[in-house]
């Protein structure tokens, strides 16, 4: 039987309120739970069901997954950024040049954040890649 770590999840949990620069009584309203109930949470006196976690990654704006890791409810996943470049190439509603866009914004963020490529040497296509003719049906007059 795995337990939760809820000290750990209670250190994050008042770390990311105090990031987003919200009072332990304005994190408990957000979410809908007791602010005795919450300091009891980040105190690791009491383990939050996954209804509550997601409650309060609402309130946080971050991902429930995030809590739940935290929580030793899931497992962290080691995707590596493919999931997100797959969902970016795959999605209808965006035009190339957007996925070419986003697709670069991504990959500079997690090059300044010290992590390789999501695509690196594993051969994955890049939205550059897929999409040649982008530019040209955007109207760049330098398009080859």
């Amino acid at each position: 039987m795995a337990s939760l770590n809820v000290g750990n999840l209670g250190e994050f949990l008042r770390e990311q309120r105090r990031n987003a620069q919200l009072s332990l009584r304005q994190l408990a309203d957000a979410a809908g739970v007791s602010n005795p109930y919450l300091s009891q949470i980040e105190r690791g006196l009491r383990k939050p069901s996954a209804d509550i976690l997601q409650q309060l990654a609402k309130a946080l704006r971050i991902s429930a997954e995030t809590l739940y890791v935290q929580a030793g409810i899931l497992d962290e996943r080691k995707v590596d950024g493919v999931e997100v470049h797959t969902a970016i190439l795959t999605d209808p509603a965006l035009t190339e040049k957007q996925k070419q866009v986003l697709l670069q914004i991504y990959e500079s963020f997690r090059k300044e954040n010290g992590h390789e490529s999501g695509r690196g040497e594993s051969g994955g296509a890049t939205a550059q890649e897929t999409a040649p003719d982008a530019r040209e049906a955007d109207g760049d007059p330098h398009a080859t």
